[in-house]
């Protein structure tokens, strides 16, 4: 069954998770899943945290829903808005809140 997602909520939803967690950081899945090719993931960050380095299991993308963020690796980095939809590189990365904000990330698995 088909159903519409209303990302804007989500986005708010995950934010405010984040800010009230320990760790200040949330997602929800919100298409596939671990065993699933394709994954999407709603990810709220509170300003000043972020995903440590990390590779990507497959192709994968970032959209910023809210706020800004930095995309790293060791030797580039890339600013994001809202708005913007960044490729994630295929090496090592990693991925900095320039404030709170909130982003879809899309994974494909490499086969």
């Amino acid at each position: 069954m088909n159903t519409t997602v209303s990302l804007t909520e989500l986005a708010a939803m995950e934010l405010a998770s984040a800010l009230a967690s320990n760790n200040g950081r949330s997602a929800v899945t919100v298409c596939g899943g671990r065993d699933a090719q394709l994954r999407q993931t709603v990810m709220a960050l509170r300003a000043g945290e972020g995903l440590s380095e990390h590779s990507s299991p497959g192709e994968a993308t970032l959209q910023v829903l809210t706020g800004s963020i930095t995309l790293r690796t060791s030797d580039q980095s890339w600013h994001g808005k809202v708005g913007d939809l960044m490729p994630i590189p295929a090496e090592i990365h990693a991925v900095d809140a320039l404030e709170d904000c909130a982003f879809l990330l899309t994974v494909v698995k490499a086969q």
